[in-house]
């Protein structure tokens, strides 16, 4: 069976600009360049899934079908530009609240339940989150070409494409 790689995105800090807690499409703001790197993923052969940590469910600040709403828009509006996100995954849990989970990033439940879902080639993939935790839990599942999109590593989502066609 072959397996594909997969380009993991973190949702809030990569996909949108963050604003905490954001459920409402009104307040979602795409960051420059996310389609544009969707789009060159998808045209190399990966498989395109999200992994994001929303304990702003267990909080109490929105429901799973308030999250779920907003993902279903988000999903159109890539897929209005020609991109398929395969899955979007979230851990709705926060140790605080609802003790420690194995889905919530820095672990790497999310990627590996993707893996199994899609038979995805970990350590071709690549991941691009905005936090260290992110980076984590790529590298704990086996990823191993990762991007840490915070400002200073990687100042652009568009650098991101001319970092990996380098690395090819």
């Amino acid at each position: 069976m072959h397996r594909r790689p997969a380009l993991f995105l973190d949702r809030d800090g990569v996909i949108n600009i963050e604003k905490n807690y954001l459920y409402k499409q009104e307040d979602f703001e795409f960051i420059d360049g996310i389609f544009e790197l969707g789009d060159y993923f998808q045209k190399e052969g990966y498989t395109i899934v999200i992994v994001t940590n929303q304990s702003g469910i267990c909080r109490g600040y929105y429901s799973e079908e308030e999250f779920k709403k907003l993902t279903r828009w988000m999903e159109a509006e890539f897929a209005k530009r020609g991109i398929k996100i395969a899955k979007t995954y979230h851990c709705p849990h926060h140790p605080d609240f609802t003790g420690s989970c194995s889905c919530r990033k820095p672990e790497a439940g999310m990627f590996l339940q993707a893996q199994k879902d899609f038979s995805l080639d970990l350590p071709k993939s690549v991941m691009v989150g905005d936090k260290p935790s992110d980076i984590e839990a790529a590298k704990r599942a086996g990823v191993e070409e990762c991007y840490l999109y915070d400002g200073k590593e990687v100042a652009s989502l568009k650098d991101i494409i001319k970092l990996h066609k380098e690395r090819k």
